[in-house]
C-alpha cells in the first residue's frame, strides 16, 4: 500500500519533552515553584517541631525524676560506732543502736562518720560528708567590726587591760615565754547596761587577726538533754580548731547564774550546758591560743566558779563615764556631725549620769531637732532640748521600776 505523501502528519503526546511543556508553558511552572515553596515550610516546621519535642521530652525527664525523688523515703543520718567487715555498729540521733549492713558501693567507712541509712532496713546505702562543727559555723563572725579602738571613748583603762589579756598574748606570745607567765584565759566584761562592754569586744575582733566568734548566752540553752552541753564543746572545739580564735559570750549570766539545790528539769539542763562550760574553760584540753571574753550587767548572780583563778580571771569594771569620760565620748559621736556654736564642756557638765549608750542617743536626738527645723546643722539649743528628753526617759524607766 502507497502512502500519501500529502496526508497530514499524526504526533503523539509521549513523543513531547517535559522540558518542552516547561520552557513553553507556564502554567506547569507556577504549581511546581509552589509545591517547592511548600515543601520547604513543611521541612522547617518539621525541625522546629522536633526541637519542641526534644525540650518537651527533657522537661518531662527531669519533672518525671524530680517526682520520683520527692516519692522516696527520706533517709536517716547516723553516726558510724564501729565498722566490722561488710557490718556495722551505728547510733540515731535518738541515741539507739543498730547492726546493720554496708552497701558495697559504699567504701572507707570510719569510726565516727556520718552516713545516710534507710528507714525501714537501717542498712547504710551512702555516706555524708558532714562536718562536726556545721551548726555553730554560723557563730563565727565573718566580716570583722567596723568599730575600732579609735571609736572608744573614756575607756583608757579598761582599753589597757583588754589589750594586754587579749590582743597582747595573740600578737607577741614570745613577751609571755620570756617572762616565764601564762596569760589569763578570759577577761569579764561587767557594768550597767550602755557602757560599752559589747563595743570593747567589736574593737578586739577588729584589731586582730584572730577568729571572732559571737555567741549570746541564752542561744547555748537548748531544749533537750545534752543539747546545750554539746553545742558549748562544738564551738570551743571550733575556736580551736581555728586557732588563734575569740570566744565572746554576751549575757553571760543566762547561762552562768548561781546554781541551785532545787530547781525545774529545764534549770538543771542549763547547770548542765554550764558545767559543760566551765570544763571547757579549765578542763584537761588547754585552750592555748583561744581567749574567751564574757559581758554580763549582773556581776551578783554569776556564780563564783566562773570568776575564780583559772577561767575569767580578770575582772574589768566598765562603769558610768566621769566628766573627762563623758567629754570623749561626745567628741567620738559628734566628729561626723555639722556643729554651729556648739559647747562641749557645757554640754557635759548637765550629762552627770549618763552612760556612754545615753550620751549618741543625745547626740541622734540633737539631730532629729535640726531636721525638724530644716537645718542641716545642730546648734547648742538642739542638745539641750536632747538631754532634756533622753533625761526624762531615763527618769520614767526608772519610776516604772519602783512601781512595778
Amino acid at each position: 500500500m502507497i502512502k500519501d505523501e500529502n496526508a497530514p502528519k499524526k504526533i503523539y503526546t509521549e513523543a513531547i519533552g517535559n522540558s518542552e511543556l516547561e520552557k513553553n508553558d507556564p502554567l506547569v511552572i507556577m504549581p511546581i515553584e509552589k509545591t517547592e515553596e511548600d515543601n520547604l515550610f513543611l521541612r522547617n516546621s518539621l525541625n522546629k517541631a522536633e526541637e519542641e519535642s526534644a525540650l518537651l521530652r527533657e522537661l518531662f525527664n527531669n519533672a518525671s525524676n524530680e517526682l520520683n525523688s520527692l516519692k522516696k523515703p527520706a533517709l536517716l543520718v547516723a553516726d558510724v560506732v564501729s565498722v566490722l567487715k561488710d557490718k556495722s555498729v551505728i547510733k540515731l540521733p535518738n541515741g539507739n543502736k543498730f547492726y546493720c549492713y554496708v552497701a558495697k558501693e559504699v567504701q572507707n567507712i570510719r569510726s565516727g562518720d556520718s552516713v545516710l541509712v534507710d528507714q525501714k532496713t537501717l542498712n547504710i546505702v551512702g555516706k555524708v560528708d558532714q562536718s562536726s562543727n556545721f551548726e555553730v559555723e554560723k557563730f563565727v563572725i565573718i566580716e570583722k567590726p567596723k568599730e575600732s579602738w579609735k571609736d572608744i571613748g573614756g575607756l583608757q583603762n579598761e582599753i589597757r587591760e583588754v589589750k594586754e589579756v587579749i590582743e597582747l598574748p595573740l600578737k607577741k606570745p614570745e613577751l609571755f615565754e620570756k617572762v616565764g607567765i601564762q596569760p589569763p584565759k578570759g577577761v569579764l566584761l561587767f557594768g550597767p547596761p550602755g557602757t560599752g562592754k559589747t563595743l570593747l569586744a567589736k574593737a578586739v575582733a577588729h584589731s586582730t587577726n584572730a577568729t571572732f566568734i559571737e555567741v549570746v548566752g541564752s542561744e547555748l540553752v537548748q531544749k533537750f538533754i545534752g543539747e546545750g552541753a554539746k553545742l558549748v564543746k562544738d564551738i570551743f572545739t571550733l575556736a580551736r580548731n581555728k586557732a588563734p580564735a575569740i570566744v565572746f559570750i554576751d549575757e553571760i549570766d543566762a547561762l552562768a547564774a548561781t546554781r541551785m539545790d532545787t530547781g525545774t528539769s529545764g534549770e538543771r539542763e542549763v547547770n548542765r550546758t554550764f558545767m559543760q562550760l566551765l570544763a571547757e574553760l579549765d578542763g584537761f584540753e588547754h585552750l592555748d591560743n583561744v581567749k574567751v571574753i564574757g559581758a554580763t550587767n549582773r556581776l551578783d548572780i554569776l556564780d563564783p566558779a566562773m570568776i575564780r583563778p583559772g577561767r575569767l580571771d580578770r575582772l574589768i569594771e566598765v562603769g558610768l563615764p566621769d566628766l573627762d569620760g563623758r567629754f570623749d565620748i561626745l567628741k567620738v559621736h559628734t566628729s561626723k556631725m555639722n556643729l554651729q556654736k556648739v559647747k562641749l564642756k557645757e554640754l557635759v557638765a548637765q550629762m552627770d549620769g549618763f552612760s556612754g549608750a545615753e550620751i549618741r542617743a543625745v547626740c541622734t536626738e540633737a539631730g532629729y531637732f535640726a531636721i525638724r527645723d530644716n537645718r542641716d546643722h545642730v546648734v547648742h539649743e538642739d542638745f539641750v532640748g536632747a538631754i532634756d528628753k533622753v533625761g526624762f526617759m531615763d527618769e520614767d524607766e526608772g519610776m516604772g521600776k519602783m512601781v512595778g
